[in-house]
């Protein structure tokens, strides 16, 4: 599934990288050269295939909402998601949403965060500020996608509640080591800054945290950010390297799948037919985030990378993949923030393919329950 060029071990503690080469392994001081993208089934018959499934879609059916926070930095797409969200509370207790700097400055994620909050009429659920810059780079927005308050054809006007005190990286500490072990799932829809900068502090976090489903990095797919890395990935590769190094159980929506999830005109005008102030939010916000992938990929319609998040937490049955080892390159050159595979042990479900129309037949599903 992968190409060999995305096979590393990572760095080991020599400070070397071991790097696939198809028929054979070498050692030596060499960064993965990203942008060559050798045949899939070649590299197959030297590496078989970590195949990842569901069982079936009643195994994870839960007797009792689960428990998430949302980390996220909308974003449009990252709306949907919370949307989606908030829209299934009898699946999904959503105990809070911590906003991050990463699509827009944390201003904006902080207002953009409450106002879906109170379009969704869930007032219950907190929101939280997060980082406003990244753990060690400078921070990088893209507005250039989003528009320059990050929900550019929401048609939301600025929200009249107001975020909890605290902070969210306060939040996180606080709650997950007042839960019980393996009881929280942690969603994260933009950079990693706020996990990152949670484990920095009490690295004990990974035995209360069940399941960390994000939405970042890429690899046969290519960067939509450079041409190695994915933008979450990229805003903050130090925090994404922490995580991925923790040991949280994570499952990994990259551009790999996303790309598979296109927002074509007929499905954004499902979400405009069900006549619904949410209905006409998300379609006005497709229709304005499409176009920057539709120009740059030649696609039919824009990617819907988010909500994949929360589509996988309804019904995981509606994707398939692989299971790896995936790391972050840290270090400064051209591929600076990209998600590498090596031969270690496995840490990471990677999702790579996604039935689109069940995607967002959902999606519209519980967009429609506004």
């Amino acid at each position: 599934r992968l190409p060999p060029a995305m096979l590393s071990a990572g760095p080991s503690h020599t400070g070397l990288h071991r790097v696939w080469a198809c028929s054979m392994r070498r050692a030596g001081p060499v960064r993965p050269a990203l942008s060559r993208r050798p045949n899939r089934e070649r590299c197959r018959q030297c590496r078989p295939e970590r195949k990842w499934r569901p069982s079936s879609a009643a195994d994870y059916a839960p007797a009792i909402a689960r428990s998430i926070i949302i980390d996220t930095d909308p974003g449009q797409d990252d709306a949907v998601a919370i949307l989606v969200a908030l829209a299934s509370p009898d699946e999904l207790e959503v105990l809070a949403i911590t906003a991050v700097a990463g699509n827009v400055p944390i201003d904006l994620t902080v207002v953009n965060s409450l106002a879906l909050v109170e379009l969704a009429d869930r007032a219950d659920v907190p929101v939280y500020r997060g980082a406003d810059r990244p753990m060690v780079n400078e921070l990088v927005t893209a507005e250039y996608v989003h528009g320059p308050t990050g929900l550019d054809g929401s048609g939301l006007g600025p929200p009249s509640i107001h975020e909890a005190e605290g902070s969210a990286v306060d939040f996180l500490i606080e709650t997950l080591l007042a839960s019980e072990d393996s009881a929280t799932t942690i969603c994260t829809l933009g950079p990693l800054t706020n996990i990152g900068m949670a484990l920095d502090r009490v690295p004990s976090l990974v035995e209360k945290v069940d399941q960390l489903v994000m939405m970042g990095g890429a690899f046969a797919e290519g960067g939509n950010t450079t041409d190695t890395a994915e933008f979450n990935i990229y805003v903050d590769p130090h925090a994404a390297a922490a995580v991925f190094a923790s040991g949280i159980p994570i499952v990994m929506m990259p551009l790999d799948l996303t790309h598979k999830a296109l927002a074509t005109p007929d499905r954004v005008q499902k979400f405009r037919d069900l006549r619904s102030p949410a209905g006409d939010s998300v379609a006005g916000m497709l229709d304005y985030f499409e176009r920057w992938d539709m120009e740059k990929y030649g696609f039919a319609g824009g990617p819907l990378h988010d909500p994949t998040v929360i589509a996988y937490l309804l019904d995981p049955t509606i994707f398939s993949g692989e299971t790896e080892h995936v790391w972050v390159e840290t270090a400064a050159g051209k591929n600076h923030g990209a998600t590498l595979v090596g031969d270690a042990t496995p840490n990471t479900d990677i999702m790579f393919d996604v039935d689109a129309d069940r995607f967002f037949a959902l999606l519209v599903d519980r967009v429609g329950r506004l």
